[in-house]
């Protein structure tokens, strides 16, 4: 892996298809994973993220990465990277209000895990264990959805999901065949 400035990634919006699609898990750390690892941990920063996944950015990856600690700690970054990872636990009940970069300005109360264990491959390919709750818990959640094509607006209740739809067209509206936004959202 050559030294080099990562680069700022296009985040992928409501209506790409690489976002419903299942990613394909990581067979080799090949300087171009490496890269792209840099990309996504740097894009997340960028982006105000407390996670980003390989689908976020038009990649069929199963990685994610998460920091949900960063804006709590003065700006200190200290931002995790899970490859190929698998839950082992889950334990509880929590609602709670969830966002996405891939669905800007669409906020939702979600159920989730309260607690998780989850093992996942590290960016040097080294085994990864975590127990996490609270907002830890929820970022990998959340992001590991997206390696399944799950979108956290797909766990809403049907009901509150009929008074999304407006705001999920309008979106769509503002997306072309690329994920790539091509116009404002409506207000």
């Amino acid at each position: 892996m050559k030294n080099r400035k990562p680069n700022n990634l296009h985040i992928r919006l409501y209506g790409d298809k690489i976002l419903r699609e299942v990613a394909k898990p990581v067979i080799e750390f090949t300087d171009d994973v490496k890269d792209f690892i840099a990309d996504l941990v740097f894009t997340m920063y960028e982006k105000d993220g407390v996670g980003l996944a390989a689908p976020q950015v038009g990649r069929s990856l199963r990685i994610f990465v998460v920091d949900p600690f960063w804006f709590n700690e003065d700006g200190k970054k200290n931002p995790l990277v899970l490859v190929n990872p698998e839950f082992k636990e889950f334990k509880g009940d929590v609602d709670s209000e969830e966002g996405c970069l891939s669905l800007p300005k669409i906020f939702e109360s979600v159920q989730r895990a309260e607690s998780v264990i989850i093992e996942a491959l590290n960016e040097k390919g080294k085994k990864v264990h975590y127990e996490a709750d609270g907002l830890f818990a929820r970022a990998l959640q959340h992001e590991f959805d997206h390696l399944d094509g799950i979108l956290f607006i797909d766990k809403v209740p049907k009901l509150k999901r009929i008074f999304l739809k407006k705001k999920l067209h309008d979106l769509q509206r503002t997306t072309d065949e690329n994920g790539r936004n091509i116009g404002e959202m409506p207000l």
